[in-house]
């Protein structure tokens, strides 16, 4: 579970009750349900013109890594890799077949079904690269999909504002009507900014950190088994292959189970 998240939203929303609260004004005058409608569905709608609907209802899908993310061990995929490089030297990369049909990766099991074919690394490389931009392009949608949101909501937020305000000249004769029409045009406008700034861009940005960790973790694979095709030495490749695991992280690679490297 990704505590950084659900915490940010409670503090982004607590904190905006409270400071209403301190104010002096009401919590309830900003809960209104028909801003809601108007700013969500409308932000909805008009997503749903931008983006076809699997992509629309594979971005609501998303959310649930935001809070329970995959958890990703580049340092065991490093020791994998390199594991299957010392493999391949003793006996020769025929032998990484059985390998290639365990793995549960589909980009790794193509990648060392091409070597063990005999592909030369750099065919290899463009081949596999095709399939990288592919991952990486599809990682993306989610976030763009929540850019757009960002974007349209506080402008639907103004257009629920001006209707509220319409709401209000239409009943200038009748002053009971004046207060929830004013207080529908303001919350609207706040629906719109907040969900746009506190949970729509935010958004975005955590999906593409995860689509970005991804989208590293398959290149780290690339590299692996390329270097492997290449026949490189494996304390090469390890070495190589340890700056995928990103600043701190090479501590927690020097603790896992270390696999014998043959030298050269």
């Amino acid at each position: 579970m990704d505590v950084a998240t659900i915490g940010g939203l409670i503090v982004a929303a607590v904190s905006i009750l409270l400071g209403q609260a301190l104010e002096g004004g009401h919590i309830g005058s900003i809960i209104q349900g028909t801003a809601l409608l108007i700013v969500a569905g409308g932000t909805l709608g008009a997503v749903m013109i931008q983006f076809s609907m699997s992509e629309v209802i594979t971005a609501a899908k998303s959310v649930q890594s935001l809070f329970f993310p995959k958890k990703r061990d580049l340092a065991g995929a490093m020791q994998g890799i390199v594991q299957l490089a010392n493999k391949a030297r003793r006996e020769g990369l025929i032998a990484l077949e059985s390998d290639a049909q365990k793995t549960s990766k589909p980009f790794l099991k193509k990648a060392l079904g091409l070597a063990v074919d005999g592909v030369e690394a750099g065919a290899l490389r463009s081949t596999m690269e095709i399939d990288l931009a592919h991952i990486e392009e599809m990682s993306e949608k989610p976030a763009k999909v929540f850019e757009a949101a960002g974007g349209y909501a506080p402008t639907v937020g103004i257009i629920g504002a001006v209707l509220g305000l319409i709401h209000v000249m239409e009943n200038l004769s009748d002053p009971s009507k004046l207060g929830s029409g004013i207080a529908v045009a303001f919350v609207a406008t706040v629906y719109g900014v907040g969900l746009a700034n506190l949970a729509f861009l935010p958004m975005a940005g955590k999906l593409k950190a995860r689509g970005r960790e991804e989208v590293v973790e398959h290149e780290l694979y690339l590299e692996g088994v390329v270097a492997i095709a290449s026949g490189e030495n494996p304390q090469l490749i390890e070495e190589k292959l340890k700056g995928f695991l990103g600043h701190g992280k090479h501590a927690a690679a020097k603790g896992a189970p270390q696999v014998a490297t043959e030298k050269a």
